[in-house]
């Protein structure tokens, strides 16, 4: 698998936000650069079948062989510090386009060595184009996308799946006929995504302002953002372990690897798409971490205990993807949420400390193993499992804080007059909030919103939420500052030139669509708000059963009155109940 930092919505790009259409009705530009990422997700999974077979024909010990996941992740962590700023230098195209022609190139050469030193070397190039890659790859999908931003994301979440699946699978298909097949095969998928992309992505302009190299190592003065970042690197020195090591003790051939590390990479994908978000909704970022770094821990150890079972090797590899997933998902937003500085800086600094562990971990498995035995290295990586544990413990308090705080308000004004700032209303000024979005009927429903507020003789607060959007590692803010702002003042100047007061309000959300109606259900009870005004989601079945539902996690969520409204209709208090009567009528 391979991460990301986060990156923001390149300056000048329209916001893919939430406009209807499928979310597979795309662009060229974005269904070739989906097709690199699935090639890309393959990453390590396409490489992990043939490992036993790597130390077999390079008359190499499984030390040496772990070597290509230390030089890979080392330079990939290196690489985190940089990425940032070379994409605000040359461009997402140029960076998009530098990396893939860097795995093509690293690729072909590791296939075309005879030595297991050529292969490392070769494979710490690959680490440098997979980071620049992967860096923006996310945030180009999501600023050239057509069917909105959830759209965009599920497109990027359905590559992220069929890449950790297929990974395995393909590695072991052209790792039984040679183990040069899957390092071949590779460099010719990704050659193909290098000519789409070059001729079917179009140029994207530069930030406005370009990114400090020293600013991730400057972030990581902060605590929240270090003690989450040390977490993570004691996370991905036990993940790590096991991906380079149990390959040896399961006894299998390359096809068989394949297809156990298949089954690992389905739910991998399952718990981090579908699953991660609903823990943490309903028990916290926090608690859902202990339990997994716990149940990780566990499997680990009965790793170790099972080293000479092979049965129970395979067994415990396949069921830690449903804890690998929650975590690269959940550890990734507890980083956006603790930390004080921007999204891709944040991102960057955490991934350094977290590919550093994970490269270190297969180097010191190797040693150990050479001076004692293969459960040693399995023993330590559940230990380093559980002092994860403390680690995040230390940062308890700042993490729930700042999931606490997700919803806190920036007031925006109308472009011309100025309404002036916001203040909590008391008694009978109990605002009514209309949540508002880039689609073709939000002028409509705020309008309706306002007849509500007047018809109460309540104040109205026009809203819009800005997502944070996290798929497993990657993170990406789906829109700028400037676009924010826009999504609220174009309502708030109409209204003005009506004589309808408002203020308004930019929340930030980190998450899928139900954790952005949370976020919106705390700031309406801070606000002590009447009434909160939704419209319908433009967003078809299938969107919301995979990013979430803005509506429903709003009214469960929210202390007051949930209002559906509707422009053709009057407008209906939601339940429990009208919503799941509302998705009927949507299937």
């Amino acid at each position: 698998m391979s991460a990301s930092p986060a990156q923001g919505t390149p300056q000048g790009q329209g916001a893919a936000h939430d406009r209807p259409g499928g979310p597979f009705r795309q662009p060229k530009a974005v269904w070739a650069v989906a097709f690199a990422c699935v090639i890309s997700f393959m990453g390590i999974g396409l490489v992990d079948p043939i490992l036993p077979a790597l130390a077999d024909s390079l008359d190499a010990t499984p030390s040496q062989v772990s070597l290509l996941f230390s030089s890979y992740l080392i330079v990939t962590a290196v690489a985190m510090l940089i990425v940032g700023w070379v994409s605000s230098r040359i461009g997402a195209k140029r960076t998009l386009v530098t990396g893939l022609a860097i795995i093509v190139v690293f690729a072909a050469l590791a296939g075309t060595t005879d030595s297991i030193n050529g292969i490392v070397g070769f494979r710490a190039g690959w680490g440098l184009g997979n980071a620049l890659f992967i860096a923006t790859s996310l945030a180009v999908i999501v600023a050239s996308a057509s069917g909105g931003f959830g759209g965009a994301i599920i497109l990027y979440e359905t590559a992220l799946g069929l890449g950790i699946a297929v990974g395995p699978l393909l590695g072991g298909e052209l790792g039984a006929i040679s183990w040069r097949g899957p390092f071949f095969g590779v460099a010719v998928l990704m050659a193909i995504a290098l000519v789409a992309t070059i001729v079917l992505v179009p140029d994207l302009p530069r930030p406005k302002r370009v990114t400090s190299p020293l600013a991730p190592l400057k972030a990581l003065r902060h605590r929240g953002l270090l003690t989450m970042g040390i977490m993570a690197l004691l996370y991905n020195w036990g993940f790590f372990t096991m991906l380079g090591y149990a390959p040896y003790p399961m006894e299998l051939d390359a096809h068989e690897l394949g297809l156990v590390f298949t089954a690992w990479g389905l739910l991998v994908a399952a718990f981090s798409v579908f699953f991660a978000p609903r823990l943490q909704a309903r028990y916290g970022t926090a608690p859902v971490l202990y339990a997994n770094l716990l149940g990780l821990g566990v499997v680990m150890a009965v790793i170790a205990a099972g080293v000479t079972t092979p049965t129970t090797v395979i067994v415990a590899v396949i069921v830690s993807g449903a804890f690998i997933g929650i975590n690269n998902t959940l550890t990734t937003q507890a980083v956006m949420l603790v930390s004080p500085v921007e999204r891709p800086v944040a991102s960057s600094a955490y991934g350094f400390l977290r590919f550093i562990g994970g490269g270190l971990a297969p180097y010191v498995a190797g040693k150990l193993a050479d001076a004692t035995d293969l459960s040693v290295p399995f023993y330590l990586g559940a230990a380093t499992f559980l002092l994860a544990i403390p680690v995040l413990a230390g940062g308890h308090r700042l993490l729930r804080e700042a999931e606490a705080g997700t919803g806190d308000a920036e007031t925006v004004t109308p472009s011309l007059t100025p309404v002036g700032p916001h203040v909590p209303a008391t008694g009978g000024g109990q605002p009514v909030v209309v949540a508002v979005g880039a689609h073709d009927r939000a002028a409509a429903v705020v309008d309706s919103a306002a007849r509500l507020a007047r018809d109460t003789g309540s104040p109205l607060e026009v809203v819009h939420v800005r997502q944070t959007a996290v798929v497993e590692e990657q993170a990406v803010v789906t829109e700028s500052d400037e676009e924010a702002r826009r999504a609220v003042t174009a309502h708030l100047d109409r209204l003005r030139e009506a004589g309808v007061a408002a203020t308004g309000q930019i929340l930030d959300g980190v998450g899928d669509h139900a954790a952005a109606g949370r976020a919106l259900a705390r700031h309406a009870t801070e606000v002590r708000a009447r009434t909160v005004a939704v419209g319908r989601s433009p967003r078809g079945p299938l969107a919301q059963f995979a990013d979430g539902s803005f509506t429903s996690a709003l009214t469960h969520a929210a202390a007051c009155t949930v209002v559906l409204v509707d422009p053709d209709e009057e407008p209906q208090a939601l339940t429990a109940r009208s919503l799941t009567e509302l998705r009927a009528e949507a299937r």
